[in-house]
Protein backbone atom coordinates (compact mmCIF):
# COMPACT_ATOMS: atom_id res chain seq x y z
CA UNK A 1 0.00 0.00 0.00
CA UNK A 2 1.14 3.58 -0.41
CA UNK A 3 3.18 4.83 2.48
CA UNK A 4 3.76 8.03 4.38
CA UNK A 5 6.86 10.12 4.82
CA UNK A 6 7.90 12.08 7.82
CA UNK A 7 10.79 14.20 8.91
CA UNK A 8 12.07 16.62 11.52
CA UNK A 9 13.74 19.76 10.21
CA UNK A 10 17.16 20.90 11.35
CA UNK A 11 18.65 17.43 10.98
CA UNK A 12 16.60 15.78 13.69
CA UNK A 13 15.07 12.34 13.49
CA UNK A 14 12.72 11.38 10.72
CA UNK A 15 10.63 8.28 10.27
CA UNK A 16 9.65 7.01 6.88
CA UNK A 17 6.40 5.18 7.17
CA UNK A 18 6.58 3.98 3.60
CA UNK A 19 5.55 0.84 1.83
CA UNK A 20 8.67 0.43 -0.29
CA UNK A 21 8.53 -3.33 -0.40
CA UNK A 22 5.87 -5.83 -1.42
CA UNK A 23 4.58 -8.46 1.00
CA UNK A 24 6.59 -11.59 0.35
CA UNK A 25 3.64 -13.92 0.54
CA UNK A 26 1.21 -11.93 -1.64
CA UNK A 27 -0.48 -13.96 -4.32
CA UNK A 28 0.41 -13.08 -7.90
CA UNK A 29 -0.59 -14.55 -11.24
CA UNK A 30 1.58 -17.48 -12.15
CA UNK A 31 3.73 -16.74 -15.22
CA UNK A 32 2.83 -18.76 -18.26
CA UNK A 33 4.88 -20.28 -21.06
CA UNK A 34 7.24 -23.23 -21.34
CA UNK A 35 10.25 -21.21 -20.17
CA UNK A 36 8.75 -20.11 -16.84
CA UNK A 37 9.34 -23.33 -14.93
CA UNK A 38 12.86 -23.68 -16.29
CA UNK A 39 13.73 -20.11 -15.33
CA UNK A 40 12.27 -20.56 -11.84
CA UNK A 41 14.32 -23.74 -11.42
CA UNK A 42 17.46 -21.93 -12.60
CA UNK A 43 16.93 -19.15 -10.05
CA UNK A 44 16.16 -21.65 -7.28
CA UNK A 45 19.53 -23.33 -7.88
CA UNK A 46 21.23 -19.93 -8.06
CA UNK A 47 19.75 -18.94 -4.68
CA UNK A 48 20.61 -22.27 -3.05
CA UNK A 49 24.23 -21.96 -4.20
CA UNK A 50 24.48 -18.52 -2.61
CA UNK A 51 23.20 -19.77 0.75
CA UNK A 52 25.53 -22.79 0.54
CA UNK A 53 28.48 -20.47 -0.31
CA UNK A 54 28.99 -22.51 -3.49
CA UNK A 55 30.64 -20.03 -5.84
CA UNK A 56 30.83 -22.37 -8.81
CA UNK A 57 27.15 -23.25 -8.45
CA UNK A 58 26.28 -19.56 -8.08
CA UNK A 59 28.10 -18.66 -11.29
CA UNK A 60 26.65 -21.61 -13.20
CA UNK A 61 23.36 -19.77 -13.72
CA UNK A 62 25.03 -16.74 -15.25
CA UNK A 63 26.39 -15.76 -18.62
CA UNK A 64 30.22 -15.73 -18.42
CA UNK A 65 30.20 -11.98 -19.08
CA UNK A 66 28.48 -11.48 -15.71
CA UNK A 67 30.99 -13.57 -13.78
CA UNK A 68 33.35 -10.76 -12.60
CA UNK A 69 30.52 -8.65 -11.16
CA UNK A 70 28.83 -11.76 -9.74
CA UNK A 71 31.99 -12.83 -7.91
CA UNK A 72 32.20 -9.38 -6.35
CA UNK A 73 28.58 -9.55 -5.19
CA UNK A 74 29.07 -13.11 -3.93
CA UNK A 75 32.01 -11.94 -1.79
CA UNK A 76 30.15 -8.89 -0.46
CA UNK A 77 27.16 -10.98 0.56
CA UNK A 78 29.44 -13.19 2.62
CA UNK A 79 29.58 -10.33 5.16
CA UNK A 80 25.81 -10.52 5.71
CA UNK A 81 24.45 -13.41 7.83
CA UNK A 82 21.82 -14.56 5.37
CA UNK A 83 19.13 -16.89 6.67
CA UNK A 84 17.22 -17.03 3.41
CA UNK A 85 17.39 -15.96 -0.23
CA UNK A 86 14.83 -16.66 -2.93
CA UNK A 87 13.47 -15.55 -6.28
CA UNK A 88 9.83 -15.82 -7.30
CA UNK A 89 9.24 -15.40 -11.02
CA UNK A 90 6.11 -13.32 -11.61
CA UNK A 91 6.25 -12.78 -15.37
CA UNK A 92 8.20 -14.01 -18.41
CA UNK A 93 8.24 -12.24 -21.76
CA UNK A 94 9.82 -14.02 -24.74
CA UNK A 95 11.75 -11.24 -26.51
CA UNK A 96 13.14 -13.27 -29.40
CA UNK A 97 14.42 -16.65 -30.41
CA UNK A 98 16.14 -18.10 -27.37
CA UNK A 99 15.77 -14.86 -25.39
CA UNK A 100 13.48 -13.76 -22.58
CA UNK A 101 12.99 -11.12 -19.90
CA UNK A 102 11.66 -12.17 -16.52
CA UNK A 103 10.35 -10.16 -13.62
CA UNK A 104 11.03 -11.71 -10.24
CA UNK A 105 10.58 -10.89 -6.59
CA UNK A 106 13.86 -11.18 -4.72
CA UNK A 107 13.51 -11.83 -1.02
CA UNK A 108 16.22 -12.24 1.60
CA UNK A 109 16.22 -12.70 5.33
CA UNK A 110 18.97 -11.87 7.82
CA UNK A 111 19.49 -14.66 10.29
CA UNK A 112 18.54 -13.73 13.85
CA UNK A 113 16.92 -10.41 12.89
CA UNK A 114 14.19 -10.85 10.30
CA UNK A 115 10.94 -12.66 11.00
CA UNK A 116 9.96 -12.07 7.37
CA UNK A 117 12.05 -11.37 4.29
CA UNK A 118 13.05 -8.01 2.88
CA UNK A 119 11.79 -7.98 -0.69
CA UNK A 120 12.37 -6.06 -3.90
CA UNK A 121 11.66 -6.55 -7.58
CA UNK A 122 14.26 -7.45 -10.20
CA UNK A 123 14.25 -7.63 -13.98
CA UNK A 124 16.34 -10.47 -15.42
CA UNK A 125 17.44 -10.85 -19.03
CA UNK A 126 18.01 -14.46 -20.10
CA UNK A 127 19.35 -16.36 -23.08
CA UNK A 128 18.96 -20.02 -24.01
CA UNK A 129 21.97 -21.93 -25.30
CA UNK A 130 22.19 -25.66 -25.91
CA UNK A 131 18.89 -26.25 -24.11
CA UNK A 132 19.84 -24.27 -20.98
CA UNK A 133 18.88 -20.82 -19.81
CA UNK A 134 21.47 -18.34 -18.51
CA UNK A 135 21.01 -14.94 -16.86
CA UNK A 136 22.59 -12.26 -19.05
CA UNK A 137 21.40 -9.20 -17.12
CA UNK A 138 20.06 -8.39 -13.66
CA UNK A 139 18.73 -4.96 -12.70
CA UNK A 140 16.19 -3.34 -10.35
CA UNK A 141 12.66 -2.95 -11.69
CA UNK A 142 11.56 0.61 -12.39
CA UNK A 143 11.25 2.42 -9.08
CA UNK A 144 12.76 -0.45 -7.07
CA UNK A 145 15.59 0.44 -4.68
CA UNK A 146 19.21 -0.56 -5.01
CA UNK A 147 20.64 -2.93 -2.39
CA UNK A 148 23.43 -1.93 -0.01
CA UNK A 149 25.85 -4.64 -1.19
CA UNK A 150 25.53 -3.32 -4.74
CA UNK A 151 27.05 -0.03 -3.59
CA UNK A 152 30.40 -1.33 -2.38
CA UNK A 153 32.24 -3.49 0.11
CA UNK A 154 30.05 -4.16 3.15
CA UNK A 155 31.33 -3.81 6.72
CA UNK A 156 29.20 -5.49 9.38
CA UNK A 157 29.15 -4.68 13.08
CA UNK A 158 27.05 -6.81 15.41
CA UNK A 159 25.67 -5.23 18.57
CA UNK A 160 23.78 -6.89 21.40
CA UNK A 161 20.43 -6.00 19.82
CA UNK A 162 21.43 -4.64 16.42
CA UNK A 163 23.22 -5.38 13.19
CA UNK A 164 24.78 -2.38 11.46
CA UNK A 165 25.82 -2.77 7.82
CA UNK A 166 27.80 0.01 6.17
CA UNK A 167 29.49 0.89 2.92
CA UNK A 168 32.24 3.48 2.86
CA UNK A 169 32.12 3.88 6.65
CA UNK A 170 34.74 3.24 9.29
CA UNK A 171 34.20 0.36 11.66
CA UNK A 172 34.47 2.87 14.53
CA UNK A 173 31.49 4.86 13.23
CA UNK A 174 29.44 1.71 12.72
CA UNK A 175 30.23 0.58 16.28
CA UNK A 176 29.05 3.93 17.62
CA UNK A 177 25.77 3.53 15.73
CA UNK A 178 25.40 -0.04 17.01
CA UNK A 179 25.89 1.19 20.58
CA UNK A 180 23.14 3.78 20.16
CA UNK A 181 20.87 1.19 18.53
CA UNK A 182 21.50 -1.20 21.41
CA UNK A 183 20.33 1.50 23.83
CA UNK A 184 17.32 2.32 21.68
CA UNK A 185 15.86 -1.19 21.63
CA UNK A 186 15.25 -1.59 25.40
CA UNK A 187 14.07 2.03 25.66
CA UNK A 188 11.43 1.29 23.06
CA UNK A 189 10.60 -2.07 24.63
CA UNK A 190 9.96 -0.37 27.96
CA UNK A 191 7.48 2.05 26.37
CA UNK A 192 5.86 -0.29 23.84
CA UNK A 193 5.13 -3.77 25.10
CA UNK A 194 4.16 -5.20 21.76
CA UNK A 195 5.10 -8.33 19.91
CA UNK A 196 8.17 -7.35 17.91
CA UNK A 197 11.62 -8.79 17.29
CA UNK A 198 13.46 -6.60 19.80
CA UNK A 199 16.34 -6.24 17.30
CA UNK A 200 17.00 -3.85 14.42
CA UNK A 201 19.04 -3.80 11.23
CA UNK A 202 20.65 -0.44 10.39
CA UNK A 203 22.07 0.40 6.95
CA UNK A 204 24.65 3.17 6.61
CA UNK A 205 25.44 4.10 2.99
CA UNK A 206 28.43 6.16 1.94
CA UNK A 207 26.52 9.34 1.06
CA UNK A 208 23.09 10.91 0.82
CA UNK A 209 23.10 10.09 -2.90
CA UNK A 210 23.62 6.42 -2.04
CA UNK A 211 20.86 6.70 0.55
CA UNK A 212 18.49 7.91 -2.15
CA UNK A 213 19.32 4.88 -4.28
CA UNK A 214 18.58 2.56 -1.33
CA UNK A 215 15.17 4.20 -1.03
CA UNK A 216 14.46 4.38 -4.74
CA UNK A 217 14.02 8.16 -4.61
CA UNK A 218 15.93 11.41 -5.19
CA UNK A 219 18.61 12.22 -2.64
CA UNK A 220 17.28 15.77 -2.29
CA UNK A 221 14.17 14.38 -0.60
CA UNK A 222 16.25 13.25 2.38
CA UNK A 223 18.65 16.17 2.80
CA UNK A 224 18.71 17.19 6.45
CA UNK A 225 16.88 14.00 7.47
CA UNK A 226 19.11 11.97 9.77
CA UNK A 227 17.45 8.57 9.27
CA UNK A 228 14.42 6.86 7.76
CA UNK A 229 12.74 3.53 8.28
CA UNK A 230 11.45 1.29 5.51
CA UNK A 231 8.75 -1.28 6.00
CA UNK A 232 5.16 -2.23 5.32
CA UNK A 233 2.66 -0.76 7.76
CA UNK A 234 0.13 -3.15 9.25
CA UNK A 235 1.47 -6.17 7.42
CA UNK A 236 1.42 -8.60 10.31
CA UNK A 237 4.25 -10.85 11.50
CA UNK A 238 5.11 -12.00 7.97
CA UNK A 239 5.44 -8.48 6.55
CA UNK A 240 8.71 -7.58 4.82
CA UNK A 241 11.55 -6.76 7.17
CA UNK A 242 12.20 -3.21 8.33
CA UNK A 243 15.46 -1.40 7.74
CA UNK A 244 16.64 1.77 9.44
CA UNK A 245 18.67 3.73 6.89
CA UNK A 246 21.00 6.42 8.22
CA UNK A 247 21.85 9.58 6.27
CA UNK A 248 25.59 9.74 7.03
CA UNK A 249 25.80 13.48 6.38
CA UNK A 250 22.91 14.62 8.59
CA UNK A 251 23.60 12.06 11.31
CA UNK A 252 27.23 13.14 11.59
CA UNK A 253 26.39 16.72 12.56
CA UNK A 254 24.14 15.71 15.47
CA UNK A 255 25.33 15.60 19.03
CA UNK A 256 25.13 12.52 21.22
CA UNK A 257 21.57 13.29 22.33
CA UNK A 258 20.36 13.88 18.78
CA UNK A 259 21.91 10.67 17.50
CA UNK A 260 20.30 8.67 20.28
CA UNK A 261 16.95 10.28 19.65
CA UNK A 262 17.17 9.48 15.93
CA UNK A 263 17.72 5.78 16.53
CA UNK A 264 15.15 5.53 19.32
CA UNK A 265 12.58 7.28 17.12
CA UNK A 266 13.27 4.95 14.18
CA UNK A 267 13.30 1.86 16.40
CA UNK A 268 9.84 2.87 17.62
CA UNK A 269 8.61 2.73 14.02
CA UNK A 270 10.02 -0.79 13.73
CA UNK A 271 8.35 -1.88 16.97
CA UNK A 272 4.95 -0.39 16.16
CA UNK A 273 4.89 -1.40 12.49
CA UNK A 274 2.24 -4.11 12.77
CA UNK A 275 -0.14 -1.81 14.68
CA UNK A 276 0.46 1.14 12.33
CA UNK A 277 -2.02 1.01 9.46
CA UNK A 278 -3.76 3.16 6.88
CA UNK A 279 -6.06 4.23 9.73
CA UNK A 280 -3.17 5.79 11.68
CA UNK A 281 -2.67 9.54 11.09
CA UNK A 282 0.91 10.71 10.74
CA UNK A 283 0.64 13.01 13.75
CA UNK A 284 0.05 9.92 15.89
CA UNK A 285 2.73 7.66 14.38
CA UNK A 286 5.39 10.38 14.39
CA UNK A 287 4.27 11.96 17.63
CA UNK A 288 4.39 8.61 19.38
CA UNK A 289 7.90 7.88 18.02
CA UNK A 290 9.08 11.24 19.34
CA UNK A 291 7.30 10.63 22.64
CA UNK A 292 9.23 7.38 23.10
CA UNK A 293 12.49 9.07 22.09
CA UNK A 294 12.02 11.90 24.60
CA UNK A 295 10.59 9.69 27.33
CA UNK A 296 12.87 9.51 30.34
CA UNK A 297 15.06 12.43 29.20
CA UNK A 298 15.33 15.86 30.81
CA UNK A 299 14.30 17.75 27.67
CA UNK A 300 11.72 20.45 28.35
CA UNK A 301 8.90 21.25 25.96
CA UNK A 302 10.63 24.51 25.08
CA UNK A 303 13.77 22.60 24.11
CA UNK A 304 11.93 19.86 22.22
CA UNK A 305 9.44 22.10 20.41
CA UNK A 306 11.21 25.39 19.60
CA UNK A 307 9.36 26.14 16.36
CA UNK A 308 5.93 25.53 17.85
CA UNK A 309 6.89 27.54 20.94
CA UNK A 310 7.85 30.46 18.73
CA UNK A 311 4.48 30.26 16.98
CA UNK A 312 2.50 30.02 20.22
CA UNK A 313 4.32 33.00 21.71
CA UNK A 314 3.61 34.96 18.53
CA UNK A 315 -0.10 34.29 18.97
CA UNK A 316 -0.21 31.69 16.16
CA UNK A 317 -1.70 28.80 18.10
CA UNK A 318 -2.66 26.02 15.65
CA UNK A 319 -6.40 25.50 15.28
CA UNK A 320 -6.22 21.75 14.81
CA UNK A 321 -3.88 18.78 14.87
CA UNK A 322 -1.55 18.63 11.85
CA UNK A 323 -2.79 16.73 8.81
CA UNK A 324 -0.67 14.21 6.91
CA UNK A 325 0.39 16.75 4.30
CA UNK A 326 2.20 18.81 6.95
CA UNK A 327 4.80 16.03 7.27
CA UNK A 328 5.83 15.96 3.59
CA UNK A 329 9.54 16.21 2.82
CA UNK A 330 10.77 19.09 0.69
CA UNK A 331 8.27 21.69 1.87
CA UNK A 332 8.44 24.39 4.53
CA UNK A 333 10.97 23.05 7.05
CA UNK A 334 9.68 25.18 9.93
CA UNK A 335 6.09 24.16 9.27
CA UNK A 336 7.11 20.51 9.19
CA UNK A 337 8.96 20.95 12.48
CA UNK A 338 5.83 22.46 14.05
CA UNK A 339 3.83 19.47 12.80
CA UNK A 340 6.23 17.04 14.47
CA UNK A 341 6.28 19.02 17.66
CA UNK A 342 2.48 19.23 17.70
CA UNK A 343 2.18 15.47 17.23
CA UNK A 344 4.63 14.85 20.05
CA UNK A 345 2.76 17.15 22.42
CA UNK A 346 -0.55 15.47 21.55
CA UNK A 347 0.96 12.15 22.65
CA UNK A 348 2.56 13.83 25.65
CA UNK A 349 -0.85 15.17 26.63
CA UNK A 350 -2.43 11.71 26.51
CA UNK A 351 0.40 10.17 28.57
CA UNK A 352 0.31 13.04 31.04
CA UNK A 353 -3.46 13.21 31.53
CA UNK A 354 -4.68 9.66 30.85
CA UNK A 355 -1.48 7.64 31.37
CA UNK A 356 1.13 5.83 29.32
CA UNK A 357 -0.89 2.61 29.10
CA UNK A 358 -3.83 4.55 27.71
CA UNK A 359 -1.55 6.18 25.13
CA UNK A 360 -0.39 2.81 23.81
CA UNK A 361 -3.96 1.48 23.96
CA UNK A 362 -5.11 4.51 21.97
CA UNK A 363 -2.40 3.90 19.36
CA UNK A 364 -3.42 0.27 18.97
CA UNK A 365 -7.11 1.11 18.81
CA UNK A 366 -6.61 3.64 16.02
CA UNK A 367 -4.51 1.20 13.99
CA UNK A 368 -7.02 -1.61 14.47
CA UNK A 369 -9.80 0.37 12.80
CA UNK A 370 -10.63 -0.84 9.27
CA UNK A 371 -10.24 2.60 7.66
CA UNK A 372 -8.96 6.11 8.38
CA UNK A 373 -12.46 7.58 8.61
CA UNK A 374 -13.70 7.32 12.17
CA UNK A 375 -10.55 5.67 13.54
CA UNK A 376 -9.37 8.50 15.78
CA UNK A 377 -12.90 9.44 16.76
CA UNK A 378 -13.74 5.89 17.87
CA UNK A 379 -10.47 5.48 19.82
CA UNK A 380 -10.92 8.85 21.54
CA UNK A 381 -14.40 7.83 22.65
CA UNK A 382 -13.66 4.24 23.68
CA UNK A 383 -10.16 4.58 25.13
CA UNK A 384 -10.02 8.17 26.43
CA UNK A 385 -13.75 8.90 26.89
CA UNK A 386 -13.52 12.18 24.97
CA UNK A 387 -14.43 13.63 21.59
CA UNK A 388 -12.31 15.10 18.78
CA UNK A 389 -13.57 18.59 19.64
CA UNK A 390 -12.76 18.20 23.32
CA UNK A 391 -9.37 16.64 22.63
CA UNK A 392 -8.41 19.40 20.20
CA UNK A 393 -9.40 22.03 22.76
CA UNK A 394 -7.40 20.22 25.45
CA UNK A 395 -4.40 19.98 23.11
CA UNK A 396 -4.49 23.70 22.31
CA UNK A 397 -4.70 24.52 26.02
CA UNK A 398 -1.78 22.15 26.64
CA UNK A 399 0.30 23.97 24.02
CA UNK A 400 -0.37 27.27 25.78
CA UNK A 401 0.52 25.73 29.12
CA UNK A 402 3.75 24.07 28.03
CA UNK A 403 4.97 26.58 25.44
CA UNK A 404 3.40 29.93 26.29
Amino acid sequence: MAGRRSGVARGAAAGLLAAVLALAGCAAPEPSGPASGEIQGLLDRHARALLDRDEAGYLAALDPALAPAARTEFDRLAKIPLGGWYYRVTDVDRTGEGRATARAELGYRIKGYDSGPATTERVLDLAERDGRWYVTGDRPADGAPQQLWQQGEVTAVTGRRSLVLGVGQSRERLREIATAADRAVPAVGDAWRGNWAGRIVVLVPASIEAMGRLLGGPAASYRGIAAVTTGRAGGGPTAPADRVIVNPDAYAVLGAFGRQMVLTHETTHVATRVQTTAATPVWLSEGFADWVAYRGTDRTAAQAAPELRRAVRAGELPAELPDDGAFTFGGDAEAMARAYEGGWLACELIADRWGEEELTAFYRAVGAHPAREGAVEKALREVLDTTPEEFTADWRAYLRERLG
